[in-house]
């Protein structure tokens, strides 16, 4: 090296120096890095399957409860059933000429509500009519007749007793009166077939009218215009009855009772009746009769039930669940309540929640637990009726969890 090189540059000259350590040495420092990276990516992985891999769960339904499931002693199924129904028809037989309702006609006793042809009833009773003025006429000449035959019959008993007449004369008035009186009698009688004839002919024009037999509704036709009307006999192409009528008014629910129930129904016992069609609403009923014969193919006994409570939206041959009530309910205890099975409720934290699905994650929702309603328990928070909840959640769910369902219940 050149002395006259200043002192500034040796430092540099230093750094191109090539290093000699040994290349073993230089690994052996180096594996405590490569270590704890390997650590650190198995922690996170095990942290990802943590939390990215879903969890199996089952889900049952939040549901609407009613408080009367504590007084229910059985329950049985049936049919809403009108205990009045008529199939209605005309005791003539004739064509079909009108028909005046429809499916759903509201109808009051009495009201026609079809006619059949009586062109030739009612020429019938025209002819009924004219014979029955003809002998109110013969009723009245008779008693014209009989006016004269009294006034000659006093006469001659004047001349007689005068003796300007013979007794001969005298028996001849008096048998003329006679046959005056059997004429206005004949008269009479005449009047009196005739007026018979009469109603028997107007009976046989309105046997033509169909008309409703009580108040009710209808519920079907079984004939239309132009149909030949046949109620006493079958014949090719005829009908029997025209519509088919109920007094809404008289609907009741039948209801198979197991015989080997039958001491758990009494007359007059209270009901709570649910119907399929109207889900929303209960209904108060009340035993009314049993019919005393067992059911031989079933064993069972059919038991009619009667609304206390009645609604238009009730229908012939709805189906229904029938409860027996162990007693009768108080105000409080038919307002639905919502309802969970009671293995979804956790305790976290000093809170009861539940776990609501939200499609493949959970969210946790605080409720308030309330009465237990058999197998459920009553509850009060933001859920509503249907939404899925996890049933006997796991400790590790956590709000936000993803979740894979396993079955609903």
């Amino acid at each position: 090296m050149d002395p006259s090189t200043p002192e500034s540059t040796k430092p540099k000259l230093e750094a191109l120096r090539i290093e000699r350590t040994p290349v073993r040495a230089r690994r052996r420092r180096r594996w405590p890095y490569v270590v704890g990276a390997l650590l650190i990516v198995a922690l996170a992985g095990g942290f990802w399957l943590r939390t990215a891999q879903p969890l199996e769960v089952e889900t049952t339904s939040v549901t609407l409860a009613y408080p009367s499931q504590s007084a229910i002693v059985l329950s049985a199924t049936g049919y809403a059933v009108p205990q009045r129904k008529a199939a209605v028809a005309s005791k003539a037989t004739g064509r079909l000429e009108w028909l005046g309702v429809e499916e759903g006609s509201r109808v009051k006793a009495g009201d026609v509500i079809a006619r059949l042809e009586s062109e030739d009833v009612s020429a019938g009773r025209d002819r009924a009519a004219a014979a029955f003025r003809v002998a109110e006429a013969g009723l009245r000449q008779a008693e014209a007749e009989r006016f004269e035959a009294t006034r000659e019959f006093r006469r001659t008993q004047q001349l007689v007793a005068q003796n300007f007449m013979s007794k001969a004369n005298l028996d001849q008035a008096d048998a003329r009166l006679r046959r005056s009186d059997a004429a206005i009698a004949s008269a009479r009688a005449q009047i009196s077939a005739n007026q018979a004839a009469l109603r028997e002919a107007e009976v046989a024009r309105n046997s033509t009218l169909i008309r409703a037999p009580f108040d009710g509704v209808i519920l079907s036709k079984q004939a239309n215009v132009g149909d030949v009307i046949t109620p006493f006999a079958a014949a090719a192409d005829s009908k029997g009855a025209v519509v088919t009528m109920a007094d809404l008014g008289t609907l009741e629910i039948e209801a198979d009772v197991s015989e080997s129930s039958l001491g758990k129904v009494r007359v007059g016992q209270p009901c709570e009746i649910e119907l399929d069609a109207i889900p929303d609403r209960r209904f108060l009923g009340e035993v009314s009769r049993i019919v005393p014969t067992v059911d031989r193919a079933k064993a069972t006994v059919l038991a009619k039930i009667r609304f206390i409570e009645k609604d238009p939206r009730i229908l012939p041959d709805m189906s229904a669940k029938v409860s027996f009530l162990s007693r009768g309910l108080q105000a409080s205890e038919r307002q639905p309540l919502l309802a969970v099975d009671a293995a979804a409720l956790t305790e976290r934290d000093g809170r009861t929640l539940v776990f609501r699905v939200d499609r493949d994650q959970v969210n946790a929702v605080a409720v308030t637990a309330g009465r237990n309603l058999g197998n459920l328990r009553a509850i009060t928070g933001k859920l509503s009726a249907g939404d899925k909840v996890v049933l006997n959640p796991d400790p590790k769910l956590t709000d936000g969890s993803k979740i894979r369902t396993a079955a609903t219940k």
